[in-house]
């Protein structure tokens, strides 16, 4: 894998000529290894007749390769979420918190906090109806609260 990331192509006649016969766009300037993989219309097999291994790999490995490559802009987005909702779970609410004080609130959300009494954020933002900027409304509201205190 860290092959495919150090190696630079640059767009020479064969190159284009590989690109070209797979429909693929050319080349206006270099290009790391891995960043040609991520095209959607290349595999393992075309981007190592631009770029042949020194040994080669076994088929499973190729095939872990090229996912790994394709979806790690998912996979980012995914575990930054992940993070972002621990984060969200782990910021509590007081037991006593006053919804209906909320001036800025929906009034649909302010009756379904203060009906289910979610204890944290997390467990507020999955309550349905609630929306993202209801859920920043709380935030702001918490802050303040834990200011005051």
């Amino acid at each position: 894998m860290q092959r495919l990331r150090s190696i630079k192509i640059t767009p020479n006649e064969r190159v284009q000529a590989v690109l070209r016969q797979v429909e693929s766009s050319p080349l206006s300037k270099p290009i790391f290894l891995a960043d040609l993989l991520r095209r959607p219309e290349l595999n393992y097999d075309i981007v190592g007749h631009i770029a042949p291994a020194d040994a080669p790999l076994p088929e499973h490995v190729r095939e872990s390769i090229e996912i790994e490559l394709k979806y790690e802009g998912y996979i980012q987005r995914q575990e930054s979420q992940v993070h972002r909702f621990h984060d969200l779970e782990q910021r509590f609410i007081p037991n006593d918190f006053d919804y209906t004080s909320v001036t800025s609130m929906r009034n649909e959300a302010k009756e379904k906090f203060g009906r289910i009494q979610p204890r944290s954020l997390g467990q507020a933002s999955r309550i349905p109806g609630i929306s993202p900027a209801d859920i920043s409304v709380l935030m702001v509201m918490l802050k303040k609260v834990k200011g005051a205190a």
